[in-house]
């Protein structure tokens, strides 16, 4: 049986019961069912903010619409896949799991492996509002990107009018670093055009998948609003992390948008007073990558075709004391959705 992916995290997958050929074209009378395979990211804190390890796909009870899923992979954030179901077959049968157990003492390879499979995408502020602290910004995404060695790929867009792609996705760390050193300021900030685009380039990848915006003040030139850029992440299971200087937090719209657009991916914004807490917002980022738990799942038949709500919760009393942050949940995506105006598109390169 053949497999069509289409989209990345959410993933239409075209089956039907018998090998797909010309003859299977010809039939009409075979019923094609649409699949969809959810990723979601999720954060387990204590009451102080700690990050808990150690749990398993069993610690986890996932609805959607109210309706309880059978999880088909598990990740935690230093630790290897788990296939637990077998997505081979249509029924989604289980199968016998083979992985480390929760706790066994971490080795540096272990560590090492901590982002596998991760793909992080750094988009920086290169607007005009950037001309103070520029240099000290540079410094922060340098150490930030040298943290991240475990990373699979990173890449670094810079946005200001316009988008540039200044280095595409690579796993060499010293081509990144330099496109940072070769950033410069100026012009408008179209931070919100810029997200889309990069959204949309995240959305072709399969596994983990962030983007890490570094915005020094509120947009003034987008031509999409950031409820758009906020619902394609949320649908193709990308996350948005945001760090904003005093700047931007000076405006209240520009605060509660960034919060409310992290808050819906799984993320985090964080406004910094100085060079110094921007450092520690991206190390509390790299943080939180490398705990993060990796669940996916096949819906089960839901005839709801628009946003579908998502539920995340611990079984068990011991677990219950914990908090979980993670998407709330999507809608499934249409051609049409959340598109640039073609000046905007072709503005990018």
């Amino acid at each position: 049986m053949k497999r069509y992916f289409l989209l990345p995290c959410l993933l239409a997958i075209p089956f039907s019961g018998g090998g797909v050929g010309a003859s299977a074209q010809n039939d009409t009378s075979r019923i094609r069912v649409s699949v969809v395979l959810v990723q979601l990211n999720i954060a387990v804190t204590d009451n102080k903010g700690n990050y808990i390890s150690g749990l398993g796909p069993e610690d986890f009870v996932i609805s959607e619409d109210k309706i309880t899923q059978k999880t088909a992979t598990f990740e935690e954030g230093n630790g290897p896949t788990r296939r637990l179901v077998d997505v081979s077959s249509s029924e989604g049968k289980p199968m016998t799991e083979v992985a480390a157990k929760p706790g066994d003492p971490e080795s540096a390879l272990d560590a090492a492996k901590r982002f596998a499979g991760a793909n992080v995408f750094i988009l920086f502020d290169t607007s005009n509002y950037m001309y103070r602290g520029f240099v000290f910004a540079q410094d922060a995404i340098a150490d930030f990107i040298r943290s991240l060695e475990g990373v699979s790929q990173v890449a670094l867009y810079s946005y200001s009018r316009d988008l540039s792609r200044v280095t595409t996705l690579t796993p060499d760390r010293s081509q990144v670093l330099r496109g940072v050193r070769n950033t410069v300021a100026g012009d408008d900030a179209a931070l919100y055009n810029g997200l889309l685009l990069t959204v949309k380039d995240a959305a072709r990848l399969t596994g983990r998948k962030a983007i890490v915006v570094f915005s020094n003040g509120p947009d003034n030139a987008s031509l999409v609003p950031p409820e758009d850029v906020a619902e394609l992440a949320q649908s193709t299971g990308t996350i948005i992390y945001m760090i904003s200087t005093q700047q931007a937090e000076a405006e209240p719209v520009s605060t509660a948008v960034f919060e409310r657009m992290t808050k819906a991916t799984g993320g985090k914004a964080y406004f910094a007073k100085d060079w110094q807490d921007e450092k520690q917002a991206f190390n509390s980022i790299r943080d939180d990558l490398a705990h993060l738990y990796a669940i996916s799942y096949y819906p089960q038949s839901n005839p709801n075709r628009g946003w579908r709500e998502i539920s995340v919760k611990l079984v068990g009393k011991n677990l219950q004391k914990y908090h979980i942050r993670t998407r709330a949940g999507y809608r499934l995506l249409q051609s049409s959705q959340a598109s640039l105006p073609p000046e905007a598109e072709s503005a990018s390169k």
